[in-house]
């Protein structure tokens, strides 16, 4: 039952939606460390994947990049921005002051660097991560890449700047005002409702405390966020575990067989503390490991069956798999369906 109703909710069964905006609006962020795989994570849920239609909503805006939530990497939509930066931006400076107070970061120079990089940006240019450094440099601010990285860390969370265009290959920032229009700001309470509700509506059932996880709240806000759409959440104690499910998932349904293959990062594993739901605990270790490292996964029926990577053959776009759960019996012509729905994908949706 449980990964019956998150299959339907996290758009892995029966999806709902044709443009990428509106499918990360609905999920409210996806985990984005991987910029390719961020990419699939969102094309594998939309009823036709296409990188094409992906791409362009990166490259107008309408989709961003950037650190929120959970001091990492997220995809959200240009109206999310501001208030879940709002949200998360007590928390994850303090995870990003905490790695760095041994390292001599003074908050003067900080505040030079941010002077430095919004002048570099100025006039909606975009730069990536090395011509800021650059940049730095030549105002005698010297440092090393990790360390630029933290200034852009920084700047993100401080709502100062979020992705750009790509530059070829190359990832680039921009600065937020200049790429996002001003937006009606939140009350904090209109906030944690807003999060509660596109978390459990893309991810029940789901416990508070996988809420907690996904979303970097304090217990006590995580709580208030529950607590306001209470009337919009349906309660169920299965074995151990108190569930919520939000009243818009179908329940008591039973999805049809699917095989997906799963980024790195997936929702449908990172979002949730307890994985085991989808994922026997002696299996862990060949999905993620103790470094916090998520490995590209096969779904089948709703469990975590094994792993695949593109092929290494450079001249042939091909996809190798392997399967840890013996005797597991998977049929070979759906796991071919799905493989070529990644092909397809990076194609453009040509074929």
């Amino acid at each position: 039952m449980i990964t019956d109703i998150r299959l339907r909710s996290q758009q892995l069964v029966n999806p709902a939606f044709n443009d990428p905006k509106e499918l990360v609006a609905w999920m409210g962020a996806l985990q984005g460390q991987e910029y390719s795989m961020a990419k699939w994570a969102v094309g594998l849920r939309l009823k036709k994947p296409d990188i094409r239609k992906v791409e362009a909503a990166l490259e107008k805006g309408e989709i961003l990049r950037t650190h929120v939530l959970r001091p990492t990497w997220h995809l959200v939509v240009a109206e999310d921005i501001r208030w879940m930066l709002k949200l998360s931006v007590r928390r994850v400076k303090l995870a990003y002051d905490s790695y760095w107070k041994n390292h001599g970061i003074s908050e003067e120079l900080h505040i030079k660097s941010l002077d430095v990089i919004v002048r570099a940006l100025e006039g909606n240019r975009y730069l990536t991560r090395q011509e800021i450094g650059e940049e730095l440099s030549r105002a005698g601010v010297i440092v090393g890449d990790d360390l630029v990285g933290y200034f852009l860390g920084r700047a993100e969370v401080d709502s100062i700047i979020c992705n750009g265009v790509d530059k070829g290959n190359k990832r680039t920032y921009a600065l937020l005002d200049e790429r996002v229009p001003p937006m009606k700001e939140l009350h904090k309470e209109e906030a944690l409702a807003k999060l509660a509700i596109k978390y459990f509506r893309s991810h029940s059932p789901a416990s508070l405390q996988d809420f907690i996880w996904w979303s970097g709240l304090s217990i006590t806000e995580a709580k208030q966020a529950v607590g306001l759409i209470d009337a919009e959440l349906i309660k169920e104690r299965i074995g151990e575990t108190d569930w919520l499910i939000h009243h818009s998932c179908a329940r008591n349904v039973r999805a049809k067989r699917v095989i997906h293959l799963l980024p790195s990062y997936d929702e449908y594993l990172i979002s949730y503390k307890d994985r085991s739901m989808a994922l026997a605990p002696e299996y862990y270790r060949k999905a993620f490991n103790t470094f916090g490292i998520f490995y590209p996964v096969i779904l089948h029926n709703g469990k975590i069956v094994g792993n695949w990577n593109k092929s290494a053959k450079q001249k042939q776009f091909g996809v190798e798999s392997s399967f840890f759960i013996p005797g597991i019996e998977v049929d070979e012509g759906e796991l071919d369906k799905a493989k070529e729905r990644f092909r397809v994908f990076n194609k453009g949706g040509n074929d």
